[in-house]
């Protein structure tokens, strides 16, 4: 619902919000400008009578002298009769330049600001841009409690952002602009309804009109009492009496109030201040002009240009998410199938995994119901069997489609049960990384276990929408039924680029571990095409990346691709990565089998969780084995020689000790601070988790300075560096779920 409630009025006000920010962009940078040509005295400097004195010397026919909030000193006078507005130098009373704008500047402004007020349209243009700055208020109070949502809460709203790359440019945009957005929308808001009169602007308090004058002979301006009370700066208007009318007066506008001042005593003849209403109205049209505050309206403006690319990102991710909604063929009736596929997910991504799972269950020739949780029915009749698959949103919240499954279920305590009840299985899709991995799954699979519901096969997690953990589960999945269930879901592939390799450097044959450290360079462009994707892409040719991004590799023969992490930035001339080979691996055998000169097809899966935070806190990297890929690409790009403190394991330094050399010229150029490596096949041998256990006094240290940790490897050496990890930090009152919860402690496993 919420998130319905964030793009609805996205679609529907996406052109008027548009043409309000472009429009206020460029209205933004006016009060700036004229604050630049402008000479503003300093406070207590030039009372209003020493510039009316100054005034009467230049402009004998002065008849009106008005400031605007940014500083700028007019005087309308007449001459020979004739009218005339001229800026003056406040300091002087001379001419700067005509007030009057003329040429193509002045006219777009105007065009600009009447755009911006009121569509063109006037009265009914108004309405629009009032209700725009609505809905633009609904869309960043939603669009806010949807990322706190997304990270886990308010206090992660800093947290690195994940994603598709129109998710992240959307997220991070908004993040920054969404306070001046929120100030923008707010005052617009007030103004629109100040307008039409909904709320009161305090104008209609005018001081009350002279009844007698004095009627003496006009003293000179520079000596009326009332006018030498009063500071240029709080000046807004001065409007003369007429010329030989000694019952007239100086009608007076300040920032303070509004009054009549006697020509002949200079005594206030009535004064009225503005009422706290006339002076929010007054703060308020300053805060969204920003005139009178210039380096304001410079900082909206700025913000406002955030709204086109938002606009656009936006429109791409529901068009997208609407592409992706599910598309179940030959759905069975939920009560004649028997089975029933329930489905949890926010954004559509896990109704890919149940497609393939309903078909592959068809397959095998069962009558396969497929629908949302939210869709829980009372009882199925035919069904032998319920699988769940769920992500997880959020700090641990349901998604979207199965928001309502527990309170559903939850109802159906007490009413007469299906008998027997089907058996059932959950699985879990998620990010390790998130301190609430698959908790919404795991929920659901003790609500039911709690209602007596037995498992068909035990509660199962998908990390990182891994396509072989699937498959895994999949052939768990066919045991249990006692059917060949094969689950190869094979997600949509962004484009690939044609990569060679160059050089590779083979480690670990003497432990029967053999691994390779491969570099690739982008094939050579020589189509005039090809040389415009190569400035597209960059001198290099290659895409863009960086180490810790992953690269997917498609084996001949094999449509699931197979993931690599990056040892290195596209700003390094080359795409390397770090491989073992497995026995009867397919890709990674395809790898090892490569020459120079050889070529792949490769594409980039961005991984922006994992890499160092930005600062000079320490960073903690902790590898095993072909894990050490993406940790040396960051050691590599430590060029501002950050504390980096690298535990790397692996089974002997004569034959498999990866990147040695590379290792001992970072800790030469300071680029690595330590290194502090195990190996498991010599005679004092020890894992990685043995050298922090021995460190731990320095692990205290650094993890209190405000250190990350970041590991990459198998998921058997992550269990064992987290165990050894929440003994080492017990003493700190922390340990490895606090680290996740705060962003200082990052995985990419395997």
């Amino acid at each position: 619902m919420l998130r319905q409630f964030h793009s609805l009025p996205g679609l529907i006000a996406a052109l008027f919000l548009l043409v309000l920010a472009i429009s206020g962009a460029i209205l933004s940078v006016d009060p700036a400008l004229e604050r630049l040509a402008t000479t503003v005295p300093a406070a207590g400097q030039v009372s209003v009578a020493e510039l009316a004195g100054r005034v009467a010397r230049h402009y004998p026919g002065a008849e009106q002298i008005q400031r605007t909030p940014s500083g700028t000193v007019i005087v309308y006078y007449s001459n020979a009769g004739q009218s005339g507005a001229d800026r003056i130098d406040p300091l002087s009373g001379q001419r700067i330049a005509a007030h009057v704008r003329t040429g193509a500047y002045s006219t777009a402004l105007r065009w600009v600001k009447q755009l911006h007020r009121s569509l063109l349209l006037d009265t009914p243009g108004r309405a629009v841009a009032g209700i725009a700055a609505l809905f633009m208020l609904i869309l960043l109070v939603s669009g806010a409690l949807l990322m706190a949502r997304r990270l886990g809460g308010w206090r992660n709203l800093l947290r690195p952002l994940r994603g598709s790359l129109k998710q992240r440019w959307h997220a991070q945009v908004g993040r920054f602009v969404v306070f001046g957005l929120l100030l923008s929308a707010l005052t617009g808001m007030y103004m629109s309804a100040t307008t039409f009169g909904f709320i009161s602007d305090g104008k209609q308090n005018e001081p009350d009109f002279p009844v007698s004058v004095a009627g003496g002979p006009a003293a000179a301006v520079t000596s009326l009492p009332a006018l030498q009370a009063i500071d240029l700066n709080d000046l807004r208007e001065l409007v003369y009496p007429r010329s030989g009318d000694l019952t007239d007066f100086y009608s007076l506008r300040t920032a303070q109030g509004d009054g009549y001042v006697d020509q002949a005593t200079g005594e206030l003849l009535s004064y009225r201040a503005h009422d706290g209403i006339r002076n929010i109205y007054e703060l308020i049209y300053q805060l969204h002009t920003g005139e009178g505050l210039w380096w304001l309206g410079l900082l909206l403006g700025s913000c406002a240009l955030g709204v086109p690319l938002m606009s656009v990102t936006g429109v791409l991710i529901w068009w997208q998410r609407r592409r992706d909604r599910p598309r179940i063929t030959n759905n069975g009736g939920a009560q004649a199938a028997d089975t029933v596929i329930l489905v949890g997910s926010e954004n559509n991504s896990t109704w890919g995994f149940a497609s393939v799972l309903h078909d592959a269950l068809r397959q095998a020739g069962h009558v396969v119901h497929t629908a949302p949780m939210n869709q829980l029915a009372p009882q199925y009749r035919s069904a032998e069997r319920v699988f769940i698959l769920s992500s997880t949103y959020g700090d641990g919240a349901a998604p979207a489609s199965a928001n309502q499954f527990l309170s559903r279920l939850a109802s159906m305590n007490g009413k007469p049960a299906q008998t027997p009840k089907p058996v059932f299985a959950v699985v879990g899709f998620g990010d390790r990384q998130f301190p609430q991995f698959c908790q919404f799954a795991k929920d659901v699979d003790a609500a039911l276990l709690a209602q007596g519901w037995q498992h068909l096969v035990a509660f199962d997690t998908i990390d990182r929408q891994s396509e072989q953990e699937f498959a895994r589960w999949g052939n768990a999945l066919g045991q249990a039924i006692g059917q060949d269930i094969k689950l190869a879901y094979v997600p949509r592939r962004p484009p690939t680029h044609a990569l060679q390799l160059g050089e590779r450097i083979d480690y670990g044959l003497q432990v029967n571990a053999p691994t390779s450290v491969l570099r690739f360079a982008a094939v050579a462009l020589a189509t005039s095409q090809g040389q415009r994707l190569q400035r597209f892409f960059g001198s290099n040719g290659l895409p863009q990346f960086d180490a810790g991004d992953l690269v997917g590799i498609l084996p001949p023969g094999n449509a699931a691709p197979r993931f690599y992490s990056l040892a290195s930035g596209s700003r390094d001339g080359i795409l390397e990565i770090c491989v073992r080979k497995h026995p009867d691996g397919l890709c990674s055998g395809f790898l090892h089998g490569l020459r120079p000169g050889d070529r792949i097809d490769a594409f980039i899966l961005p991984n922006p969780h994992f890499r160092p935070a930005s600062g000079k806190a320490p960073v903690i990297l902790i590898g095993a084995g072909t894990g050490i890929g993406p940790l040396a690409g960051f050691i590599r790009n430590n060029t501002g020689q950050h504390p980096i403190y690298l535990y790397w394991g692996g089974r002997d330094p004569a034959s498999d000790f990866l990147y040695e050399l590379e290792l001992r010229g970072y800790l030469a150029d300071r680029r690595l601070t330590q290194l502090h490596a195990a190996f498991s096949r010599v005679k004092d041998r020890a894992y990685v988790q043995h050298r922090i256990s021995d460190d731990t006094v320095q692990m205290r240290r650094l993890i209190a300075q405000g250190g990350q940790v970041l590991i990459c490897g198998s998921r058997t050496m992550a269990k064992s560096v987290m165990e050894v990890l929440d003994q080492v930090l017990a003493p700190l009152s922390l340990n490895v779920q606090i680290l996740k919860a705060e962003g200082r402690y990052r995985e990419d496993v395997y």
